[in-house]
């Protein structure tokens, strides 16, 4: 049984961009070709791996399969773009993974920066939550990530990001340098679950105030909209400053609180060339 790279690579695809036409354009083959590797795959390997019907997605033993497809095909495309840096310039298709409030707030400053830089790398952005992220590099799905507070050690500092306060912008105390938590004890708190709330637990213990969210919201979209309606106040990263209009402030915390954002690529297996390039040169 000989399973070949590109029968790999366009399962992988189809799975990634869900659909075998998009798979398609983001392998530079036409569609048939798509379908023809995935057909030939599971002729080698003797049972499906994907299910047509509704949108792509794989069967159980495509699930089985799909984080050492990701693997041989990272490897793969690892080894060709070693070839062509023969040259001394990194190229290549990076994906690159980081929070919302990273990707909005810190993020288009970089991408600036690499494109001058890496003119042969082409970078894509993926936005997801901080655990959503840590588990897209740990499996292949891309090939660099922006962490919060990874283990020490692990790529190189991007920014280090305070926690503030996120006030209407006709809230008593939103003109205020700075603000305590036991100031904000009598509004309601909406707490954003969506990878910050150890960050913000350690707020509310360092001010001696109880815990004790009124909401739970995930989106950030939603959450910048409840406190605009008044419905209470939050504490978000810093980086949030890119993301909120005039009707919303955000006002430093007496309880100082960071998280460290770290770039960095999978963890315990070779990076991409590029994306080692990348990293090197934040360091």
């Amino acid at each position: 049984m000989t399973v070949h790279i590109a029968q790999l690579k366009a399962f992988v695809a189809v799975l990634d961009e869900g659909g075998f036409g998009a798979a398609a354009d983001s392998l530079g083959v036409s569609q048939s070709a798509v379908s023809h590797s995935v057909a030939a795959l599971e002729r080698t390997l003797g049972t499906p791996v994907l299910l047509r019907q509704g949108g792509p997605r794989p069967t159980a033993f495509g699930e089985r399969i799909l984080a050492h497809a990701r693997a041989a095909v990272a490897a793969a495309v690892a080894i060709e773009d070693l070839v062509a840096r023969r040259d001394g310039v990194p190229s290549g298709a990076i994906r690159l993974a980081a929070p919302p409030s990273v990707c909005q707030g810190l993020l288009p400053g970089l991408l600036n920066r690499w494109r001058s830089d890496f003119p042969k790398v082409e970078i894509t952005v993926f936005e997801g939550e901080d655990d959503e992220v840590a588990d897209w590099l740990a499996d292949s799905t891309v090939e660099l990530a922006v962490l919060v507070d990874p283990p020490p050690g692990a790529g190189a500092v991007v920014g280090e990001d305070a926690f503030h306060a996120l006030l209407r912008r006709d809230h008593p105390l939103a003109g205020e340098p700075s603000v305590s938590m036991a100031d904000l004890a009598d509004d309601a708190f909406l707490l954003s679950c969506g990878g910050c709330e150890p960050h913000i637990r350690e707020v509310f213990r360092r001010g001696g105030v109880p815990f004790t969210p009124t909401h739970r919201i995930r989106e950030m979209g939603t959450l910048l909209a409840m406190v605009r309606s008044g419905v209470g106040v939050t504490v978000v990263p810093g980086l949030t400053a890119a993301m909120i209009d005039t009707r919303l402030v955000l006002v430093p915390l007496d309880q100082r609180v960071t998280r460290r954002l770290v770039l960095t690529g999978p963890p315990g297996r070779p990076w991409h060339p590029a994306a080692e390039a990348i990293v090197d040169t934040v360091r």
